[in-house]
């Protein structure tokens, strides 16, 4: 079932039902297109930089969130429609093998003021590996509407 605002608060937490699994091939496919280099391409460069081997791009990590967050049990209603990051961030880098799940908690809801029909869900969205270690940490702010007649 849809959520809408009236049925999200504080505190709620959503959890992924999805994992997903990015290989070496997906990294250096997803860098060679949208974010060219050399520590997401090239082993040796990899090796080389602050990163100590292939590391995959932060906006790849960032996608592969959305589709996990996507598959998730969040369901807003009208889908995840994003209002801007308040925080991004990756504390530590996504490696080749590494299998991805997500965790979401709310942390702030409030209508809007100017349309009262939709509102705002501040939304904590954590990237895990397979370890359980945190990859990304965003804060961002989804848009959702209010249950029709309410």
């Amino acid at each position: 079932m849809p959520l809408y605002l009236d049925d999200i608060a504080p505190g709620q937490r959503f959890n992924g039902t999805t994992r997903i699994r990015i290989e070496d091939d997906r990294i250096r496919t997803f860098a060679a297109e949208f974010d060219p280099q050399p520590f997401h391409l090239d082993e040796a460069a990899a090796a080389a930089s602050i990163f100590r081997g292939l590391a995959a791009s932060g906006w790849h990590t960032a996608a592969v969130t959305m589709r996990l967050l996507v598959d998730s049990e969040f369901k807003p209603a009208g889908g995840i429609v994003g209002a801007g990051f308040d925080e991004l961030r990756w504390p530590r880098p996504l490696r080749p093998g590494d299998e991805l799940r997500v965790e979401s908690e709310v942390l702030e809801v409030r209508p809007s003021k100017s349309r009262p029909e939709q509102g705002l869900v501040k939304l904590r969205t954590t990237t895990l590996n397979q370890d359980g270690e945190p990859v990304q940490i965003s804060v961002g702010n989804v848009l959702v509407p209010c249950r029709p007649g309410s």
